[in-house]
């Protein structure tokens, strides 16, 4: 199951507290050392688009502490720290609102810092006090409460109102394995495949009032903002592909009107199931829309071809 969102606190290690030592001899002086440091916390990206699923079952995440200070003025280990790995495409925020974006193959973000270790007693001596008895405990680490919300990055996004026939076409283009289904939300996640060195994305089915959170809503909205290309499927049995337009094209806009000056293919899915005369009218009436407007069958493997020629294009 693909997990998209999730919130997490990372903390990095806390310092190892100091020493408070004397050397065996009498009147040798103290020999506490130092603690080490603590270890820090990182993020690294990923192209495993499962990723962020491991935060679902536990979110709290923390690197090694360091260790105490030893006798004979030896230093306590430092924290081994820990690198946590994100799908390309997240946006991390912390709670004070600041968002790092994660866009790049091996980026890798410093989380939180661990904590210095505290001095042992020996760094306390001085000729004033040959004999300190004290020493530093270690600091405690950064600790951060983020949200780590995941946008895809695909190429070309698949989208359209449910029993489009995206996941059908998905799986044609990609040799994906996409369930497929006559019923609303048949696909519940994004499903990806890759064409000529293209990542497509079938975005799940919207419906009227998405934007507002209705069905799935914003959850799925948010992967389109990142594509370059959308294909928007509207079934071909549709009685009124223009309103089904009208429908995703204007829940796109409440969402983000940016989404609107993105490249954009109609897509008539479905082609072998209505009379060529219907066909036709459906086109002339999609026209207004002033779209590149392309027919497609599952079964038909000219017309597969032809939207791949298409495709390689852009």
């Amino acid at each position: 199951m693909l997990i998209d969102e999730v919130e997490i606190t990372v903390l990095g290690g806390n310092g190892g507290p100091g020493r408070v030592s004397f050397y065996p001899k009498s009147g040798a002086g103290p020999d506490g050392g130092d603690g080490g440091k603590g270890g820090d916390v990182y993020v690294n990206s990923t192209s495993d688009l499962y990723a962020l699923s491991k935060f679902s079952t536990k979110n709290i995440w923390q690197a090694q502490n360091g260790q105490p200070g030893g006798s004979n003025r030896k230093s306590g280990g430092n924290g081994k720290d820990l690198s946590l790995e994100v799908p390309i495409g997240t946006l991390l925020t912390d709670q004070e609102g600041t968002t790092v974006e994660i866009n790049h193959l091996n980026q890798r973000v410093l989380l939180a810092k661990g904590g210095l270790g505290g001095r042992g007693n020996h760094f306390f001596k001085s000729s004033s006090n040959t004999t300190p008895k004290y020493a530093q405990p270690g600091l405690k680490s950064q600790v951060k409460k983020l949200k780590l919300k995941l946008k895809l990055i695909a190429d070309i996004g698949l989208i359209g109102l449910p029993n489009a026939g995206k996941s059908s076409l998905l799986n044609e283009l990609t040799k994906a394995q996409a369930r497929v289904g006559d019923y609303p939300f048949t696909t519940l996640e994004p499903n990806l495949g890759v064409l000529e060195g293209k990542i497509l994305a079938d975005i799940p089915g919207l419906i009227e009032g998405a934007w507002t959170g209705k069905g799935l809503g914003h959850k799925f909205l948010g992967h389109i903002e990142k594509v370059n290309l959308l294909i928007h499927c509207i079934s071909s049995q549709s009685p009124n592909p223009l309103n089904d337009y009208k429908i995703i094209h204007h829940e796109l806009e409440k969402f983000n009107p940016k989404l609107l000056g993105k490249q954009e293919i109609i897509l008539l899915t479905k082609s072998d199931l209505v009379e060529k005369t219907d066909l036709d009218i459906k086109i002339q009436a999609l026209s207004r829309t002033k779209k590149q407007i392309l027919q497609v069958s599952v079964h038909n493997w000219e017309s597969l071809q032809h939207l791949i020629q298409v495709l390689q294009n852009f």
